[in-house]
């Protein structure tokens, strides 16, 4: 039987806002809910019940209540949530306005700077008055080509004040990655920053704003925010004004005037990935984010007023949304901007330290790398407060949970999680009450019917499938941009079972709750007709110490599939027969001999998605001679040139 890794003390379940919850429900409809899995089962029974008891219990602030929770809980798509109720999603986030702080940050190579909750209230009241002022209004786009930086929050709070639907990209996207996003949602007012750093290097970005601020004419605005340099040149890009200028003389005590807007207002517009064509533009409602983060933070996260929570991301990840809904739970909010890794590999531990960082969230790739540098972060830095680390982007292997517990800190918990853009939130979470295991998601998110099917539409426990969701959740998307008649948005979820939302992942719900993550379904591999994930070979293959990065792929092989593992090396690291043959026993050993790849070539570079995901669907179509449709979603595009006749693919 598999033993837990991490085991939560008895005092911190008492304690925790789940078991709080428990009680709240218990006493609200007469339940005996003590454990989990009790309050899980109905929490996807009674669906409607289960999200009004926590509109209840988290204390959403509305200038009207919903007359109705759900108009169909078995309707999918199409089901609209909390009918009738008028709130504002940055009135929630800022419900706090003292003196405790609500962000610190860090900017690579700069001075941490910190802004109080009454101070974030003034920023964001003062500029909102000035977008006001500029005409914006409810459903006018604003958009953010910015880094990871306070005015960021501000500017992104001010918009969605006035009833703006907001929208962000990292400044290290390329200009046709920039437009193939806000090209299409046509945004009236663009926030930009002059430049960003990484690595210890500046990176200049007016040319690329010139660029893309040219090409939208629907942009009436650009306003600019100095983080390079304090007076950046601005003067040959169209309709730009300074940061500080365009809120000059605007009042900054007064209070904001939040849009009381229904509740399925838009609110944010996110993309999908773009590396196999045109990205989707996912329209994503006020409430429906509002509930699902402040569910996921509160009860999942045990997110409290006095927690300091940092997530490594950039503003073209989701994870910075969902990072900023923590202001709702008065905690404060680390921004780092820069490279985790610069000047070493302890830089964010050094700051954790520092920030008495409670809550620690980053990706299973940083966490990989972490270890292969041979960093010791709980013995070179005290990290006593450190309550809860969280990891996502990718499957975090069992060997990844035992090197966090090994040699980060042993009293944590460590939740894996995985959701995706689409939906702005997670399927499987962490449980402050619950054990971890090894290379497990503790639960499935509370109201989120989560199942795991095979190709019949048959759930399945103990066996690798598709994931699902059979019933509508509130952070559903609204629909997608210019997607009229939403067959876009059904062929995206709902092509394969009808009526179910088909996620995309595969993975397997184990008998004690959990789900194991195995990879992208859209990217398992076939040989032989037997499906294999791609995280479990890179759960074998990134533990050699030979073996820096890795990518799997399947290629289309005499009338069958044959499976191609790539491998960057260590420094001075020979891919050698003898090295060929380890990996392969290695594979054959730990999982099975269908695992074993045919060929193992070695490359420069792994290619990776902006936001750090292999991308494995890319490399396969490189290696069959098609093009990749948006190279500018990639991290480091040039990596996929070197995936092109590859002569050892043919032997």
């Amino acid at each position: 039987m598999k033993e837990p890794i991490w085991v939560p003390p008895k005092e911190r379940v008492q304690n925790s806002a789940m078991c709080r919850f428990m009680a709240f429900v218990n006493d609200r409809h007469g339940t005996r809910f003590d454990c989990y899995p009790d309050l899980y089962r109905w929490s996807v029974t009674d669906i409607p019940a289960f999200w009004g008891a926590f509109w209840d219990f988290g204390e959403v602030i509305a200038s009207k209540g919903f007359d109705q929770v759900v108009d169909d809980a078995t309707r999918m798509p199409g089901a609209r949530w909390f009918s009738g109720a008028r709130l504002n999603f940055a009135e929630n986030l800022l419900r706090f306005r003292d003196d405790a702080t609500a962000i610190v940050f860090q900017g690579e190579g700069r001075e941490a700077e910190r802004l109080s909750y009454a101070e974030l209230y003034r920023s964001v009241a003062r500029l909102a008055r000035a977008l006001k002022r500029a005409g914006v209004q409810p459903g006018d786009r604003v958009a953010a080509f910015m880094p990871n930086l306070p005015e960021t929050v501000v500017a992104m709070l001010a918009s969605v004040s006035l009833g703006a639907v907001w929208s962000s990209c990292s400044p290290d996207f390329g200009i046709q990655g920039v437009l193939d996003r806000f090209g299409q949602i046509e945004p009236k007012v663009l926030f930009s920053a002059d430049g960003y750093l990484y690595g210890g290097r500046s990176f200049d970005t007016l040319e690329k704003l010139k660029g893309i601020v040219v090409q939208i004419p629907s942009i009436e605005q650009v306003i600019l925010v100095p983080y390079l340099d304090r007076e950046p040149r601005s003067g040959d890009i169209p309709r730009t004004t300074p940061y500080d200028d365009f809120s000059a003389g605007e009042q900054a005590g007064d209070a904001i005037d939040f849009a009381q807007l229904p509740a399925d207002h838009p609110l944010y517009i996110m993309y999908s990935s773009g590396t196999t064509g045109r990205p989707k533009c996912m329209v994503q409602g006020s409430a429906g984010i509002l509930l699902q983060h402040r569910k996921e933070l509160l009860l999942h996260t045990d997110l409290r007023r006095d927690d300091t929570v940092i997530y490594l991301t950039t503003c073209g990840w989701m994870m910075w949304n969902w990072l900023v809904s923590a202001l709702s739970c008065g905690a404060a909010l680390v921004l780092y901007e820069g490279s985790p890794f610069h000047p070493d590999p302890g830089a964010l531990w050094r700051l954790a330290e520092r920030e008495r960082i409670t809550v620690f969230g980053t990706s299973a790739r940083y966490l990989a790398s972490l270890e292969s540098s041979g960093t010791r972060p709980g013995r070179d830095c005290d990290l006593t407060p450190l309550r809860s680390i969280l990891s996502t982007g990718s499957p975090l292997s069992a060997d990844g949970f035992r090197y966090v517990y090994r040699e980060i800190k042993a009293d944590l918990q460590l939740a894996s999680i995985s959701g995706g853009t689409d939906l702005n939130g997670c399927f499987a979470l962490g449980d402050p009450t619950s054990p971890v295991y090894p290379g497990e998601l503790q639960c499935r998110g509370l109201g989120m019917r989560v199942e795991v099917y095979n190709a019949a539409g048959e759930p399945l426990v103990g066996e690798p499938g598709e994931l699902v969701c059979s019933a509508p959740f509130p952070s559903m998307p609204l629909y997608f941009w210019s997607d009229p008649d939403g067959a876009k948005y059904r062929k995206a979820y709902f092509e394969r079972f009808p009526g179910v939302w088909a996620h995309g992942d595969w993975c397997t719900l184990t008998g004690s709750g959990g789900m194991i993550i195995h990879g992208r379904s859209d990217a398992t591999l076939n040989p032989g007709g037997v499906r294999i994930g791609s995280a479990e070979l890179y759960r074998v293959v990134e533990t050699m110490s030979e073996i820096a990065d890795s990518i799997v792929v399947g290629q289309r092989w005499q009338g069958d599939e044959r499976v191609i593992l790539f491998v960057r090396l260590a420094p001075g690291v020979d891919c050698s027969e003898e090295l060929k043959e380890k990996i392969r026993q290695r594979i054959r050993e730990s999982i099975s001999p269908r695992h074993v790849p045919a060929k193992i070539i070695p490359v420069a570079e792994i290619p990776y998605t902006i936001n750090m995901k292999k991308v494995e669907l890319a490399v396969r179509s490189v290696i069959h001679g098609e093009e990749v449709a948006n190279r500018d979603a990639l991290a480091n595009p040039e990596a996929l040139d070197l995936y092109r006749n590859l002569g050892e693919l043919e032997e």
